[in-house]
């Protein structure tokens, strides 16, 4: 039998049946090219943007870089700018080598304006950091980062694990002794009628007895790692603002407190002596010294004499024992800065500072043992002093007046005293570690173009 053939279609039907073929496959090509397109735009984009990412990162490694070398310099650190180019009291560098994979690679030139500033200069740090990679072109960020030192006695009274008052009517608040933070203007002293509620205590200790105000009152602030402090029946946390009644005052409790309380070194200069007499310095004249220890009981005194920096050198025992009616002496006009590592008590007559200011008589703990140091100081006159121990139990027993600051790792009031802290403290820097207190990306041509001739040619 045979097959019947299928009808054909027209020659005009078959046309336009490949139109439309053609049409499909136009579209089809189109939105894929289309796609590729978005798809390799969208891989440009992620890829500048990884690139923004990593240069901004990259410059701020590079004024940390930079703050690093500061702090080394500040510690004592002979090798703090080994590496750097310097000229006069500039500094710069340049950190080549970072691969971030994918064939994009970074570096980073970095410029300080000053590495030796003055206590009250805050140096600028300029960071300009460049990523690249084949086929993209590459992105640059610049950051202007402005340092000033940290005060140790941003706080009044500042305890790593414990601060505790034990007595009745212990009280705590503060004034300033140098409220236009010009020293060359008489000191305030303190008195009733410059009273403030600056007062802040704080401990980094999260546990529930970090922070015992017990009967005590607080004119200020109260911080704690993490606990609530416990006040007693007759304590109180209060300020100026503070409502009538309120006994604690929650605007003025936190408890997500955290400082770094970093260790100090002694200086390892001063002239060696084996031991003090009557008198120690020169009146008018900066001094160091270095002696294993000071031993002053009955009805013995040391005076202090001009500037003075005395290093005790003992590691162990008791390095610092004033017992009796003795006394240690800071007439005005002078000043006496301690070193200590081994323990230390102050008794009997106490220490006596003649100034205004307590930052005129300031004792530093340099222990580095787990076990710490102990420093007591009893009394029931007025002691104007700073304290820096960070890993001190320092106890302050008295009913007299303490004036200035105390950072340690325990602190214990023992007695009904009175804390004053000076807030003219919290912008003493000597020696003190440096922070960021400015930070800026600079982002517009004109902000570029100041530093654009620094980065040249290098």
């Amino acid at each position: 039998m045979k097959a019947r053939a299928r009808p054909s279609l027209p020659r005009n039907a078959r046309g336009a049946v490949l139109i439309v073929a053609l049409l499909i496959t136009a579209l089809i090509a189109l939105a894929l090219g289309s796609y590729l397109t978005l798809n390799l735009s969208t891989s440009r984009l992620a890829r500048q943007s990884y690139q923004q990412s990593a240069s901004f990162h990259l410059a701020e490694a590079g004024a940390e870089e930079a703050l690093w070398s500061f702090n080394q310099a500040t510690g004592g650190n002979p090798a703090a700018w080994t590496g750097w180019t310097a000229q006069s009291a500039a500094a710069w560098r340049k950190f080549a080598g970072f691969d971030f994979g994918g064939n994009t690679a970074g570096t980073v030139k970095v410029y300080v304006n000053n590495t030796s500033p003055a206590a009250a200069d805050k140096p600028t740090v300029v960071a300009m950091a460049t990523v690249e990679s084949p086929g993209t072109p590459p992105s640059t960020k610049m950051i202007s980062v402005t340092l000033s030192r940290r005060s140790y006695f941003a706080n009044g009274i500042v305890a790593r694990d414990t601060l505790r008052f034990n007595g009745l009517n212990t009280t705590v608040d503060s004034w300033n002794s140098d409220p236009d933070n010009d020293p060359a203007t008489a000191a305030v002293p303190y008195s009733a009628a410059v009273r403030s509620d600056r007062g802040g205590i704080a401990t980094m200790s999260v546990q529930n007895s970090a922070l015992l105000v017990n009967q005590a009152s607080v004119w200020g602030y109260v911080a704690t790692g993490g606990a609530a402090p416990e006040v007693g029946v007759q304590g109180s946390i209060r300020g100026a603002d503070t409502p009538a009644g309120v006994q604690i005052d929650p605007a003025r409790v936190s408890t997500d407190f955290a400082a770094d309380l970093p260790p100090v070194t002694a200086p390892v200069d001063g002239t060696i002596i084996a031991n003090v007499g009557a008198t120690l310095g020169t009146p008018g004249v900066a001094t160091k010294w270095r002696c294993p220890s000071i031993t002053l009981h009955a009805n013995q005194t040391l005076t202090i004499q001009g500037y003075v920096t005395l290093v005790l050198t003992a590691s162990t025992g008791t390095a610092l024992s004033v017992t009796g009616n003795a006394s240690i002496i800071v007439p005005d006009g002078s000043s006496l800065t301690v070193y200590i590592e081994a323990d230390g008590r102050i008794a009997g007559n106490g220490l006596g500072n003649g100034n205004k200011r307590p930052i005129s008589c300031q004792i530093w703990g340099t222990s580095t043992s787990a076990a710490g140091q102990t420093l007591q100081i009893a009394g029931n006159g007025a002691l104007k002093s700073v304290i820096y121990a960070p890993n001190a139990a320092v106890t302050l027993n008295g009913n007299g007046d303490i004036m200035g600051s105390v950072v340690a790792r325990e602190v214990t009031f023992t007695g009904n005293a009175s804390f004053h802290y000076d807030e003219s403290l919290a912008s003493y820097g000597e020696n003190a570690t440096y922070g960021i207190s400015r930070w800026r990306e600079l982002t517009t041509a004109e902000e570029r173009a100041r530093w654009q001739g620094v980065f040249s040619g290098w």
